[in-house]
């Protein structure tokens, strides 16, 4: 299914079902192709906007999804925000829809932000659906316009229209796996041993992408990183 919105054309089906491989299911899901009816009202919705070329706000209602993971959070005595828990399936369909900034997650009723105009599909499992997810490619978004003859357009061109949007900037020194049993078994004084070496560098994210490493200082007693390298495409990153 592919929406076309001002010359901007997106595949619907690959964002929903990109965003589907995400959702932390017990249970793999596929999107189908649903009507918005079929979305069950007085329900709560995930919501985040995707800004680039195209935009489009992208929105789960999680229903039964989430049952279980919510179970084994109230087991160790934490609730995980929905919004947490979806994070990454909003973000897998932001990288199908292309280069741009997905902003702030947040929590809407389903009857407020399931507007007309968006593509909806239902998340099944053996033919039940477990949860919805929904992309509307907002009016008004246009292609990038043609270069002039004989120049080829440069990224910073491109990217002009995303110049005033805020990113957050992440500092990762390291990252380790873990099961979900000993994750429910954490306690205060726990240690984690990283996968990085004491004294290697930081590495800076937006939006789970490398951009850039550094080392990590203090500024005014706050930590801060100072950048050391910056990650190209041709990095391979």
């Amino acid at each position: 299914m592919t929406i076309t919105s001002q010359n901007v054309a997106v595949d619907a089906s690959a964002v929903a079902q990109a965003a589907a491989a995400l959702v932390p299911s017990t249970v793999p899901l596929t999107a189908v192709p649903c009507a918005a009816s079929d979305v069950p009202t007085g329900l709560d919705a995930v919501v985040a906007t995707f800004v680039g070329a195209p935009s489009a706000d992208l929105l789960f209602v999680a229903a039964d999804a989430l049952a279980d993971v919510e179970a084994a959070g109230a087991a160790a005595g934490a609730r995980l925000a929905p919004g947490d828990a979806l994070r990454p399936a909003l973000e897998a369909a932001a990288q199908a829809l292309g280069a741009g900034v997905l902003e702030q997650v947040r929590t809407e009723p389903v009857q407020q932000v399931l507007v007309p105009g968006a593509e909806v599909f239902a998340l099944e499992h053996d033919g039940v659906a477990v949860a919805w997810f929904a992309v509307r490619v907002r009016a008004g978004q246009t292609a990038a316009p043609a270069a002039p003859a004989g120049r080829v357009p440069t990224q910073r061109g491109s990217m002009r229209m995303l110049y005033d949007v805020d990113m957050t900037l992440t500092a990762q020194i390291g990252r380790t796996t873990l099961p979900v049993r000993q994750v429910l078994d954490l306690v205060p004084g726990t240690v984690l041993e990283l996968d990085r070496a004491a004294g290697s560098p930081a590495d800076v994210m937006v939006n789970g992408r490398l951009i850039a490493r550094g080392e990590i200082v203090v500024v005014d007693e706050a930590y801060g990183v100072r950048i050391t390298e910056i990650i190209t495409d041709e990095d391979g990153r």
